[in-house]
């Protein structure tokens, strides 16, 4: 389909000159991460009360984790391609500012409707994290590009888990409406700075959109690592997804009996686990992928038998989030390491795929704990957590056979 030479001129970039990348960088980058993909996740705690509103949101309420998600997931195979395309300190701070906008509107939803089309549109916008990490794996050496996304990935996880616990507090003193327009703001904040701070990203050649789009089933077709990676990085989000879109319901039933404070706060246990992301950072680095995914697997198949058999209890749900959120963050550093690993010079590409497979498995593991929930209760949300993390265990032991060196299909083509 493309000869090498088209292929580099597909995949080449450039960088305006650089000393590379400080501390100080990667770190408003992980801000950056925490800040943006925090607006996704406002919504969790705060179920029962938007459903209860707005006309019409208690049909909607279970399923807006869903929409958004789906919107995510239509965002990454639409929009992060375009990193390779575009310069990409301007297109990170355009996507800050059209989320601001979207975040307004889910703050003035007058209906049900509305708030679902909000937050799918939301979802649309919520991709910043994943023009971020190429652009992270891109200005760090080989060498430190493990630990470099690992710092980057904590600060996405623990902004995703330390959403809930914000919104859960702000959202019982002040209304959930509240949360969305500070989310708002926080966005035009984060758009200043990072068009203060980050350097300059050109792509060398005018890409076509055709040209971007058609690369990625080539990538697809080619590359079983990315398969791999997708398939596990989607599995393991599927899980997490449909544990923390049913937690509030859970909650509040017995023998809890608890609201969205209580649900906000499990937000700060899983961030003792996201706080590891460095870590593993470095097991990627001397250890390799294969075993670090392999390990998050297992860890995160363990957390949904603690949810199964010890989920009625406060100490049973803090030990499995611990774990849970351990054994996601874990494969998804790994996962990312690994793309990142196979064509440098293609890799908003190359997490467009990943991510797409990632935020399907999101939706797919909201909707099925919410469904999980309505048939089963507690019993069928560990069901779908655990079935889910086994797929991917099998796949990944299936796939040890089909796995290729990275490049070996650019050179048979």
């Amino acid at each position: 389909m493309y000869s090498t030479e088209n292929l580099n001129r597909l995949t080449t970039e450039r960088i305006a000159p650089r000393a590379g990348p400080t501390t100080g960088l990667i770190l408003l980058m992980s801000v950056a991460c925490a800040v943006s993909v925090a607006n996704m996740y406002y919504c969790q705690p705060l179920l029962a009360q938007m459903g209860a509103s707005v006309p019409g949101g208690e049909s909607v309420a279970s399923y807006i984790p869903t929409f958004t998600q789906v919107g995510t997931m239509l965002g990454m195979g639409l929009f992060v391609p375009l990193g390779d395309m575009f310069e990409r300190r301007r297109l990170i701070v355009s996507i800050c500012l059209a989320l601001s906008g979207t975040a307004i509107l889910t703050a003035v939803s007058p209906s049900g409707t509305w708030l679902a089309a909000a937050s799918f549109i939301l979802g649309l916008t919520s991709i910043i994290p994943h023009l971020i990490l190429p652009f992270v794996a891109q200005l760090a050496e080989p060498a430190e590009r493990g630990k470099a996304l690992g710092t980057v990935v904590s600060g996405m996880l623990i902004g995703i888990l330390c959403a809930r616990t914000f919104s859960g507090f702000a959202g019982a003193a002040f209304g959930w409406r509240t949360v969305y327009w500070i989310g708002a703001l926080s966005m035009v904040v984060l758009a200043w700075l990072l068009r203060q701070k980050l350097p300059e990203s050109r792509p060398a050649a005018a890409l076509s959109y055709p040209e971007l789009l058609r690369s990625l089933v080539r990538f697809i077709r080619d590359y079983s690592e990315l398969r791999q990676a997708a398939v596990s990085g989607g599995m393991l989000f599927g899980a997490f997804s449909a544990f923390w879109a049913t937690l509030i319901f859970r909650l509040m039933s017995p023998p809890y009996h608890y609201g969205s404070r209580a649900a906000g706060l499990f937000g700060l246990i899983g961030a003792a686990g996201a706080a590891a992301a460095p870590v593993m950072g470095r097991v990627v680095d001397r250890r390799g992928v294969r075993t670090s995914v392999a390990l998050s697997l297992i860890v995160t198949a363990v957390s949904f038998v603690i949810f199964l058999f010890a989920g009625q209890t406060i100490v049973g749900l803090i030990a499995g989030v611990i774990l849970m959120d351990l054994g996601v963050q874990a494969g998804h550093v790994s996962n990312q390491a690994r793309i990142y690993a196979i064509l440098p010079e293609a890799r908003s590409r190359l997490n467009t795929v990943y991510m797409v497979s990632y935020f399907f498995g999101g939706a797919m593991g909201s909707a099925l704990g919410a469904y999980g929930w309505n048939v089963a209760g507690w019993n069928g949300v560990c069901a779908v957590g655990l079935g889910l993390v086994l797929v991917a265990l099998v796949y990944h032991v299936a796939g040890a056979r089909d796995t290729f060196a990275p490049g070996l299909a650019e050179q048979r083509g």
